[in-house]
């Protein structure tokens, strides 16, 4: 009997909502946890795979880029795109404490509380993406309007 792959808190509520996803499962290197180590893993474009970034806007507050793992967030472009002056990523120890999700596991599905969120407007060109499905180690194969339409996000160009 094949081992049944763990069920984490983004799956369960893309399960509920009746989304179609499959988790696919990778091996996790803890001195590299780039998106790019994540694609070669999975033997896909790394445009494909994105990270989930979480920001603090000095006005609005909290919110959460998901961009392609070979890019960086333009803080300009994301500032403008939440509405904002002047945006800064969160420091590392306030990922857990705010997401409930670790670096290398954060995914735009489940956060503790909802913050709003903004897909690379990439996302919509590929049939399926991959992010984080809220654990190292495994991610969510979705479809990009699918997700996008779930976590209520918006599409906006947010990298440099």
């Amino acid at each position: 009997m094949a081992k049944s792959k763990p069920k984490t808190n983004a799956a369960r509520l893309l399960e509920a909502a009746k989304i179609p996803f499959e988790l696919i499962e990778y091996t996790v290197d803890e001195n590299d946890l780039a998106a790019q180590h994540v694609a070669d893993e999975l033997g896909e474009d790394i445009n494909r795979v994105f990270k989930t970034l979480v920001l603090r806007g000095e006005r609005h507050g909290l919110f959460v880029c998901v961009v392609p793992g070979n890019c960086e967030v333009d803080l300009k472009k994301a500032a403008a795109a939440f509405g904002d002056k002047k945006v800064e990523m969160i420091a590392m120890k306030e990922l857990l404490p705010t997401t409930g999700y670790i670096r290398g596991g954060c995914s735009p599905v489940g956060m503790k509380k909802p913050l709003p969120t903004f897909f690379h407007q990439t996302a919509t060109d590929f049939d399926s993406i991959y992010v984080s499905a809220g654990v190292r180690g495994l991610q969510l194969k979705i479809a990009p309007q699918a997700l996008i339409d779930f976590v209520g996000a918006t599409t906006a160009d947010l990298v440099k």
